[in-house]
């Protein structure tokens, strides 16, 4: 039976989504995007060849990361939501990035500041409804940094310090050691986050789930959600060196997953996103045999770990967000949303109102304005 958000909400929120233009901003892809949009085979056939495992396990694709992905092309991909669901993206909260100037370490605040320079709720394209800004608790000048994103936006409720770290040396690590969230200098830097009133951002791969325990613990006044149900890596298909090779790998890493969501989900102030329900990481577009093939393909794939998380956070602490671009080589928009939306259908209209527009008002802090645009009222763009 296909479920529809019509009459649900007027307007999804997606929360999260990476903005990024590598020809006029800072980014990692930024040498190679020219060089892609002059000769896109010849970047496509080096990059299976030469690519480190690392990154061509994450991006599938040089496509989407050295191109520029903006609020219309945003709008473009999300075409056919509304046919396919009843109800429009109408808003959507922008994850940092990974801007590049690293030798200034204010240098992330432009970011923010690009961010609210675009065109945002005009001719189809989505409002900015919040910001999730980069920031390292590590840092001497996280504090100071903090302050200048508020100061660039106040759209700006949310930190976020890449921690994911795994074991396999193939698998991408976005921090150079593990166990970041438990450092002693990140909880004593992590009352910058904590002082304003800002949310964490946590995106970490599935065996730092007791981590996050750690800082929920440490700091049970603030919200911290889990991205992408923790990343358990390998957890369809081989990946890295031999993470997931065995489908007794697969089933193992699926329990630990599964324990490890349950206790950290004891915690009232973590909360946990539906996203990246196509990211490669998960074994996802590295084969033919490891291809989605389809809605209908990642709704059995991926039910068993929606209804997990639902079960094991409750309703009022899980949210949607796509993850686009980078779930864009193995899934449309149409079918991500699709397929949440017939998973949690059967839990009735309240839960999917939460999930898609109620939970992401709240948890990101979302101010009246945007939420009435997000029902159904155009805006201009905001800065």
């Amino acid at each position: 039976m296909a479920y529809s958000l019509k009459g649900v909400v007027d307007g999804i929120i997606d929360a999260h989504v990476h903005q990024w233009d590598p020809f006029t901003t800072p980014r990692q892809a930024s040498p190679a995007a020219p060089v892609y949009r002059a000769a896109p085979r010849l970047v496509e056939a080096a990059f299976a060849k030469v690519a480190p495992t690392t990154i061509r396990e994450l991006t599938l694709t040089p496509r989407y990361v050295a191109q520029p992905f903006l609020p219309g092309d945003y709008a473009a991909a999300a075409k056919g939501v509304a046919e396919a669901v009843g109800a429009p993206v109408t808003a959507l909260v922008h994850i940092e990035a990974g801007w590049q100037e690293k030798k200034d370490p204010m240098a992330p605040v432009e970011e923010t500041k690009w961010l609210i320079s675009l065109p945002w709720g005009r001719d189809g394209r989505p409002d900015l409804a919040a910001i999730v800004a980069h920031a390292d608790p590590t840092s001497p000048h996280c504090a100071a940094l903090i302050d200048a994103h508020l100061q660039a936006s106040g759209k700006v409720t949310c930190i976020r310090q890449l921690a994911a770290w795994h074991p396999d040396p193939k698998v991408l690590n976005w921090y150079d050691k593990p166990g970041l969230l438990k450092r002693r200098d990140f909880l004593t830097g992590f009352s910058a986050v904590a002082e304003r009133g800002l949310t964490f951002e946590a995106t970490i791969y599935s065996d730092q789930l007791p981590d996050v325990a750690v800082l929920a613990r440490e700091y049970p006044e603030t919200t911290i959600i889990i991205d992408h149900y923790a990343t358990p890596v390998g957890v369809f298909g081989p990946v890295g060196t031999d993470t997931g090779a065995t489908a007794a790998k697969r089933a193992e890493i699926y329990r630990a997953w599964k324990d490890h969501i349950s206790a950290v989900a004891e915690h009232s102030n973590v909360v946990a996103k539906h996203s990246g329900c196509a990211f490669p990481q998960l074994g996802f577009g590295h084969s033919p045999e490891c291809n989605i093939g389809g809605r209908d393909n990642l709704q059995q794939l991926l039910q068993p770990m929606v209804d997990h998380v639902t079960d094991a956070f409750g309703p009022d602490r899980v949210l949607f967000g796509s993850n686009y671009p980078m779930d864009r080589p193995n899934a449309s928009l149409p079918d991500i949303i699709g397929m949440l939306v017939n998973v949690l259908g059967p839990r009735g209209n309240d839960v999917l109102r939460k999930v898609f527009r109620d939970n992401a008002t709240r948890v990101y802090g979302i101010d009246a304005h945007t939420a009435k645009n997000v029902a159904g009222t155009p805006s201009a763009s905001r800065g």
